[in-house]
């Protein structure tokens, strides 16, 4: 009796692909689209108009009172609190930091003007930091894209004292905004607060020993910090002319 013929099937398209695929050829994963930002919530978004009531209250408020009247009015133990207070609310509703620097110094003198104005920067730039964290952040967050505030994100979160340092450091810097910048960033806390007291320092001196010594303009230490005053000023000029977009040939 004869042996029936085996039967023969036809490759199937996945053996055909094996088989004609290069054994060395790298595996590749398939193409997937990255994913986009996610919108902000509600809630965050609730959040977020929290923080502009509580800036635009603050400003508010100072049509009402006058900082420079509180502390002038201000005697006995209550002083310094008081001066501390009015300095970090200032801070908050965005009065100008030389303005008060210099308001320390002429109410309380260059020895005790000097850290009481950097206490009062640190106070205020640690307030401005938790609202802005805990309020603004959430819905901000999604909103960072482009190479620039990416980049600034990323330094600001990988290398937070260093970063903050250098914006403190840097007269022409808006010190308000480095708060709600860095607060919206992922940089620490603690490295924040401690390179802010570091970082102030310098300009904190000069405008302090400035209102110090007004009543004396022709006095060494008031011709001293007008001078360090001005080489800031000039510096910072500097650095925003060179770093102006400029015209492709």
């Amino acid at each position: 009796m004869p042996t029936p013929p085996a039967r023969t099937t036809a490759p199937t398209s996945a053996a055909l692909t094996t088989a004609g695929a290069d054994p060395e050829a790298p595996a590749t994963a398939p193409h997937r689209p990255s994913p986009r930002p996610s919108r902000p919530s509600r809630r965050a978004l609730l959040r977020l108009g929290a923080l502009f009531a509580v800036l635009a209250a603050a400003m508010a408020s100072l049509l009402l009172w006058d900082p420079s009247a509180v502390l002038a009015a201000a005697s006995g133990p209550w002083r310094i609190p008081i001066a501390l207070a009015a300095y970090g609310f200032g801070s908050m509703a965005f009065l100008p930091r030389p303005a008060m620097n210099a308001g320390m110094g002429l109410l309380f003198g260059s020895l005790w003007g000097v850290p009481l104005a950097v206490a009062g920067s640190a106070i205020g730039a640690a307030a401005a930091f938790v609202l802005g964290r805990s309020l603004g952040r959430e819905a901000l967050r999604p909103l960072v894209r482009g190479r620039v505030l990416t980049e600034i994100d990323r330094r600001l979160s990988e290398q937070g004292f260093r970063s903050v340092l250098l914006i403190r450091l840097f007269p022409g810097a808006p010190f308000q905004a480095g708060n709600f910048a860095c607060a919206f960033s992922g940089v620490k806390f603690w490295p924040y607060l401690l390179a802010t007291v570091i970082g102030v320092v310098p300009t904190t001196t000069a405008y302090v020993v400035a209102g110090a010594s007004a009543s004396s303009p022709t006095s060494p230490a008031f011709l001293i910090s007008a001078g360090v005053i001005a080489t800031m000023c000039a510096f910072s000029a500097f650095s925003l002319w060179r770093a102006r977009p400029r015209r492709s040939a």
